[in-house]
């Protein structure tokens, strides 16, 4: 099974889960530096943010003047951990002409945790918890993903691995560029969530299997519509690391799965892009038998429309797509709780 056996090396924890470690370390690197192949070369994102001690950061205000460092990392990752002393020492080491910032992904994270982490492992650099935005103006796929952004204000480095092309990237972002300052990127603004109380917006969804899925219900319909928000792996991965969102996500799925059929609800799986592609969520599908339709957000749009930090997270919408019910995690825990939320959804 494919997504276990990756996200199983991914752990490097048990050599019964996995083949070789470094299957995991070249798909990690594969995927951080295909997302980011892109925006290599391109202005950076200007944007404002603010470290957990409420100190805002302008990256924007960086640009021109010094080298920035980003790493996107979270407190249940077990390479970001393994990382975490380069990362230091990085930091240590950076000097005047270069910003140093830990950026957790804010995914099934809590600044609580990001806390407890810090003080544990004695992190000493600013940490921002992002919402999610700062990672998809990066594009980022994997944890921990390294972003280099050079004097010039222009994306130098993408990637995974802790290892000498990182070193060498941090070297060479400090050197003026040649070609002078990079054009200012747009400004990204960051649109209202929808919220309950709220609408589906008007949005089209791409299943698997190539199909439509329509957010917001067609006039007259009388069925509730259900987005369920999920990661492949949660179930694999964060069994040794977060064991209570692994049993929330199975949890979740079972009670999907048991009622699936009901003809009084439109289902859609919505499947973070965080160490997932298609094929992953595939063998997700296959393995545990889901019967509903699922969609990847690889750019992790959707999640940002409706605000979803954490995995599981069920959305329940009444006949006139007007979200009634939000549960996130061990809300999910009773093996009726589902069932219960669509009855008074549907009320």
């Amino acid at each position: 099974m494919r997504t276990l056996r990756t996200i199983g090396c991914l752990a490097l924890v048990c050599s019964a889960l996995c083949g070789t470690p470094a299957l995991a370390e070249v798909s990690g690197q594969q995927r951080a530096q295909s997302a980011g192949r892109a925006i290599m070369g391109t202005p950076a994102p200007r944007l404002m943010l603010k470290t957990i001690d409420g100190e805002p950061i302008d990256l924007a205000g960086l640009y021109g003047k010094k080298a920035v460092y980003l790493k996107f990392w979270a407190t249940w990752c077990v390479p970001c951990r393994q990382q975490m002393p380069h990362f230091e020492h990085a930091y240590e080491t950076a000097g005047a002409d270069m910003a140093v910032i830990a950026v957790d992904v804010g995914f099934n994270d809590s600044v609580a945790a990001v806390r407890a982490y810090q003080t544990k492992l004695g992190i000493k650099m600013p940490i921002v918890f992002d919402d999610g935005s700062i990672g998809a103006a990066f594009r980022l796929r994997v944890t921990p993903t390294h972003v280099i952004i050079g004097r010039d204000g222009r994306i130098q480095y993408v990637g995974h691995l802790a290892d000498k092309e990182l070193d060498d990237a941090l070297l060479a972002a400090r050197n003026p560029s040649a070609r002078g300052p990079a054009a200012k990127a747009p400004a990204i603004a960051d649109s209202r969530p929808i919220v309950i109380g709220d609408r589906l917006p008007k949005r089209s969804l791409r299943t698997l299997d190539g199909q439509r899925f329509e957010l917001q219900p067609d006039a007259g319909a009388r069925t509730l519509t259900a987005l369920v928000f999920l990661s492949p792996w949660c179930e694999s991965y964060l069994a040794t690391t977060r064991p209570e969102v692994s049993a929330d996500c199975r949890s979740a799925r079972e009670q999907v799965n048991a009622l699936a059929g009901d003809p009084r609800v439109r289902w859609i799986g919505v499947a973070s892009g965080l160490w997932a592609n298609s094929d992953d969520l595939r063998e997700y599908r296959t393995q545990y038998k889901v019967a509903i339709p699922l969609t990847l957000d690889s750019s992790g749009v959707t999640f940002r429309m409706f605000r979803v930090n954490d995995v599981p997270t069920v959305l329940i919408a009444d006949a006139s797509g007007r979200i009634m019910r939000r549960m996130e995690g061990n809300a999910t825990q009773d093996d009726a709780a589902l069932r219960t939320a669509l009855a008074q959804a549907g009320q």
